[in-house]
């Protein structure tokens, strides 16, 4: 594989996280579950609750997002807002971790050593990490490694992508012959409690695959937790932070190195032209 080629795989394995599920509210038909402990949400059936939820969600300024899956290491845990700035980190394993932070459009970035080591040859990862020397890498969104990495702070994206547009959902018309499609099902579960809020789950199945949405009974409506899983394969979105202030506090010079600095040993960095 190319080096190139490499350093696509290995961002997009950091950056994937945020793409975990989609188009959950507006699915299927409800029916009302057991009102205890629901609050006002007690008259609301499992896809009017679902729908209060994308509502909330859509409307956030700025939240936490912390995502895992069971198919890979992949962690993301990013405070963002939808002025473009954000901070937090990336991590996916023995195969590094970068810490993040955006600020309109500079980014910085903290690699650890294990994420060179994966993207680069020994030779070449020794020298970038020589170089850095534990620094922020400072760039902008014009910048290909910065703004692939800081793609996941795009709070209107994310909100696009797990929110949908709230449409029932549609299945394609099966081919001659094929078997019809699972139903699909939607319904209250029982209230509990999620990192100390009350939430109330909204459960989705069809077929073999299940997604459960919990949403916040006391105040606002918000999505606080989604998780789905798929043929034993799990993943989970936990949200919070709704509303806060995101400021990131943005390193120093003396604490960053411009990403030109070390360009010329990034994979993909053209070698200097030979003059004849």
């Amino acid at each position: 594989m190319s080096s190139r080629r490499r350093t696509t795989t290995g961002i997009t394995a950091l950056t994937c996280g945020a793409a975990l599920l989609g188009g959950f509210a507006g699915a299927g038909t409800a029916r009302a579950g057991d009102s205890g402990g629901e609050g006002d949400l007690a008259g609301k059936s499992a896809g009017q609750v679902s729908e209060l939820a994308r509502k909330e969600l859509l409307a956030a300024t700025s939240l936490r997002l912390r995502t895992s899956t069971s198919v890979d290491a992949t962690r993301l845990d990013i405070t963002m807002n939808r002025s473009g700035d954000c901070t937090g980190s990336i991590s996916k394993g023995r195969y590094g971790k970068v810490e993040l932070i955006k600020h309109g459009r500079q980014i910085w970035l903290k690699p650890d050593d294990a994420f060179w080591k994966g993207q680069l040859s020994a030779d070449a990862a020794a020298s970038v990490i020589a170089r850095v020397k534990g620094r922020y890498l400072h760039g902008t969104t014009d910048d290909p490694l910065p703004a692939s990495i800081a793609a996941a702070c795009d709070l209107a994206a994310f909100q696009k992508q797990t929110a949908g547009s709230g449409s029932p959902e549609s299945p394609a018309p099966a081919p001659p012959g094929a078997s019809p499609q699972p139903k699909l099902t939607l319904r209250k579960g029982k209230s509990t409690v999620q990192e100390g809020t009350r939430v109330l789950p909204i459960v989705k199945t069809r077929g073999g695959a299940s997604q459960t949405l919990y949403v916040a009974i006391d105040g606002k409506h918000v999505p606080r937790r989604l998780t789905t899983e798929v043929d034993h394969q799990t993943a989970t979105i936990l949200l919070s932070n709704y509303g806060t202030q995101v400021s990131p506090k943005t390193p120093t010079a003396a604490q960053s190195l411009d990403i030109s600095e070390v360009e010329d040993q990034l994979p993909g960095a053209k070698p200097p032209s030979q003059e004849t």
